[in-house]
């Protein structure tokens, strides 16, 4: 348990509250074959979750792609922009958890290298944009993850120091983020990171999934 009552938590999206899988697969591949590149397995596709489009790229491909990243980046916001929220869907349990901590007065934001403006799209399908206090995307802030510099933007928003919140996600991408930013970390298993990846990492809590937090919150 954290020192300091939790007064706000902060979420990652992808595979922390929604699995955008489907629309990560398809405009990877979109993205790659117009750039005249194999396609990758739906696997393969989905360790990138997480990473900045540019860092993706070179994880599929390799350093030699380098080069085309602007140009995959702008492919697969093209594509992303025609299917990405269709094919995005907020795991089942996640509307009562984000109620739940409502209830309990925490602030709520999210941070993730996402495009706002696509997760507040799906938010609002979901009736759940006004739920959350503030959310930064890849679109607010020039550095990514694991850069700290958007999770202490939203901590800002959030009128919150770094020992009142903390920051759930599902890679050690975001626990590095987490870390270098000063705030404690919890870590769920509902992506593609496996409980082990996170041993050498500053975890506060491992959990299987977000319907879990409200009762690690308030142990």
């Amino acid at each position: 348990m954290i020192k300091s009552p939790v007064q706000a938590v902060i979420f990652d999206f992808d595979y922390t509250l929604a699995d955008s899988s489907r629309g990560v697969v398809e405009c990877i591949n979109f993205a790659l074959d117009s750039l005249g590149l194999p396609a990758v397995s739906a696997e393969k596709a989905c360790l990138t979750i997480g990473l900045s489009l540019s860092d993706t790229l070179v994880h599929l491909v390799g350093e030699s792609a380098a080069a085309q990243s602007d140009e995959f980046v702008r492919l697969f916001i093209e594509r992303a922009d025609e299917v990405m929220a269709d094919l995005t869907i907020l795991f089942e349990s996640v509307p009562q958890t984000i109620a739940v901590l409502k209830e309990q007065g925490l602030g709520l934001g999210i941070v993730s290298t996402k495009f706002r403006y696509r997760i507040e799209s799906i938010l609002r399908r979901e009736g759940l944009l006004d739920v959350f206090d503030a959310i930064i995307g890849g679109e607010d802030v020039p550095n990514h993850k694991p850069n700290p510099e958007g999770l202490r933007l939203a901590m800002e928003r959030l009128g919150r120091s770094p020992l009142d919140c903390v920051y759930v996600g599902d890679s050690v991408v975001d626990a590095e983020t987490a870390e270098r930013a000063g705030v404690p970390f919890v870590a769920v298993l509902s992506g593609a990171t496996p409980r082990e990846a996170f041993g050498a990492c500053d975890v506060r809590q491992v959990l299987e999934h977000v319907c879990d937090l409200p009762g690690w919150i308030g142990h």
